[in-house]
């Protein structure tokens, strides 16, 4: 068969959508007038920030050297860790993988994780180093590291400029002529039993839910009647077709071929990246491999305003239909009304569904400050997965806690390894391992808790380093935890939203920071009110704001002098009063800013 199918894996910025953006324009696939920079990022978001966030299909047409037409399938992955999942499941949907290495950079932790990737899933690898047109380019030190890496020859490493397009047509050679051609486990003539992978999906108003395939056996076509075999949901295929890289419609999609299929479903959990879609009436069996995407950070998001409660539900809702790994249930707060706990796969998700809820969706959001999965023994010997404070037991209540460990890895040159090393013991971390990664950089690997990968440690890491070190991470396992919860009492009353599991030892420090804050941003009273900071049934920090002054005797004048006397003694007594009995109301702004870091 005459088609290619690969994708292009690489670290964030190494020029994944620049190399993609040559290939489609040597290929034809794009007229020259409607080129542009980052063809296939069309979010909003990925060409602001200059990330890829989906990861998108294109079909080329290619004629190689000796005559013969080939069709060169491309999936463009996204780099960051978060989205690891779906870079997995994209990898297997094609034969071959390029693998894209920054020659002004070199291998970058990203790289290894998603060369491991390709790995497991069997693919035919082929190394390329872009921006060799680059001033600041080391390409023969750079190759050395490939060599070392993948234990290559020089010469099956090719180099290419995404900005210029030299070495593009090489690379397309080289494709067709290392690639292996798609194979069908299960051959049929007829086409009566069809199998395919979903690495991708989208939503559409008009004709619901678009599944991104790669047609393993048999083909697909309007009209067929198909089957979810995760959520066993059978539908009939309205529309099929292939990337160009918009939407093109085709009256079938062969076996080795990528494409798309438009199921008309419009309820979210039905869809999901990995699944298997095969004939309803003579199924296949699915494709190995499918697993959950599993949440590792949560946040509650809240409406600003409770009269938009039901719209938020709406757009989370639709959101998960072209998101299947963001997960959402109801909860309320006393203080912040009815809102959604979400679980997201790291924090740059989060950060990405937060903005696309309130770009695309026009939300205007809460987010209250992100946390994680405890595993709480109780005193009944029962276990508990709490992952929000506010459920999470009081002192006394429970016997041991567990919380998630990650296994990270840092490449950065040399020069700042001092700095670095300092970040570690405050954030717990311990170095496994410490070694030479090449052309001046070292490869550091660490323990650490999740918990301590939120509180800061990418911005930290970038600072110390200025922005070269390059970080990735998978998850450990779980290991006892010295943790505590930290609530917050405004006026002898519990501000819930304000809660927060703690480490032991910052427990101080945290108590000071929070009531500090809150000291400055809560507005003044009409008595005095207590802020403080309760840790294991005890008060750890304090602060009080004082009450508005109004003298009660201004509008008097001469007289006896126990007249004024018996005056103040009133408000006293009113005072002391309202200070027992009184009640704060904290706005919206006021949560607002303690969110902000």
């Amino acid at each position: 068969m005459e088609i290619r199918n690969f994708s292009i894996i690489a670290h964030i910025d190494h020029g994944k959508s620049t190399l993609a953006d040559r290939l489609l324009e040597v290929t034809s696939t794009v007229d020259k007038r409607h080129m542009k920079e980052q063809v296939l990022d069309s979010m909003e978001l990925e060409r602001e920030r200059g990330i890829t966030i989906k990861m998108t299909p294109v079909r080329m047409e290619y004629v190689s050297k000796d005559g013969s037409t080939y069709t060169l399938n491309l999936i463009d992955t996204p780099g960051h860790i978060d989205f690891s999942y779906e870079v997995s499941r994209s990898l297997r949907a094609v034969e071959g993988t390029l693998l894209l290495v920054d020659s002004t950079q070199g291998v970058q932790a990203q790289t290894l994780t998603t060369l491991e990737m390709a790995k497991d899933s069997g693919l035919t690898i082929i190394p390329v180093i872009t921006k060799i047109d680059s001033p600041l380019a080391h390409v023969e030190d750079v190759q050395d590291e490939i060599i070392e890496m993948l234990h290559c020859k020089r010469e099956d490493i090719i180099a290419v400029s995404g900005k210029t397009g030299e070495g593009v047509k090489e690379l397309l050679e080289e494709i067709i002529l290392r690639v292996p051609a798609p194979k069908s486990e299960y051959a049929s003539d007829t086409g009566k039993q069809t199998r395919a992978l979903i690495f991708d999906f989208e939503y559409s108003n008009h004709m619901g839910v678009i599944l991104y395939v790669r047609v393993l056996d048999g083909n697909v076509k309007a009209g067929d009647t198909l089957l979810f075999t995760q959520s066993d949901h059978k539908f009939i295929i309205r529309e099929v077709g292939t990337f160009s890289p918009e939407k093109k419609e085709k009256e079938k999609v062969l076996a080795g071929e990528i494409g798309y299929i438009v199921t008309g479903i419009k309820e979210p959990g039905i869809a999901r990246v990995g699944d298997t879609v095969t004939t309803f009436s003579n199924p296949l069996p699915a494709f190995p491999g499918y697993a959950e995407p599993v949440p590792i950070v949560f946040a509650s998001i809240y409406p600003e305003s409770q009269d938009e409660f039901d719209d938020l539900r709406s757009s989370l809702s639709k959101l998960k239909l072209s998101d299947s790994s963001l997960t959402f249930e109801e909860e309320s707060s006393g203080a912040l009304g009815r809102g959604f706990r979400c679980g997201f796969l790291g924090m740059l998700h989060l950060e990405i569904v937060t903005e696309r809820l309130r770009r695309e969706f026009d939300q205007e959001l809460v987010v209250t400050t992100p946390s994680i999965t405890y595993e709480v023994t109780l005193k009944s010997g029962e276990i508990e997965m709490v992952y929000t404070p506010i459920h999470f037991p009081d002192h006394g209540q429970y016997t041991a806690v567990k919380e998630p460990w990650i296994i990270l890895t840092l490449i950065t040159p040399h020069d700042y390894v001092s700095p670095l090393m300092q970040l570690f013991p405050p954030h717990e971390a311990d170095v496994l391992e410490l070694k030479d990664w090449g052309h001046d950089r070292v490869r550091i690997t660490l323990n650490m808790p999740l918990r301590e990968l939120m509180r800061n440690f990418f911005n930290e890491v970038k600072s110390a380093s200025s922005g070269y070190a390059s970080i990735v991470y998978e998850k450990g396992e779980m290991r006892p935890a010295d943790v505590t919860r930290l609530d917050v009492y405004v006026a002898e009353e519990r501000v819930t939203a304000f809660s927060r599991v703690i480490p032991e030892y910052r427990a101080r420090e945290e108590s000071e920071e929070v009531v500090e804050k809150l000291e400055k941003i809560l507005p003044r009273e009409m008595f005095r009110v207590k802020i403080q900071a309760y840790v294991r049934g005890r008060i750890v920090a304090s602060r009080s704001i004082a009450p508005m002054k109004k003298d009660v005797t201004g509008y008097m004048y001469g007289g006896d002098i126990t007249r004024k006397m018996k005056l103040r003694e009133k408000q006293k007594r009113g005072k002391d009063r309202m200070e027992r009995e009184g009640r704060v109301h904290i706005s919206h702004d006021t949560f607002l800013d303690m969110m902000k870091p």
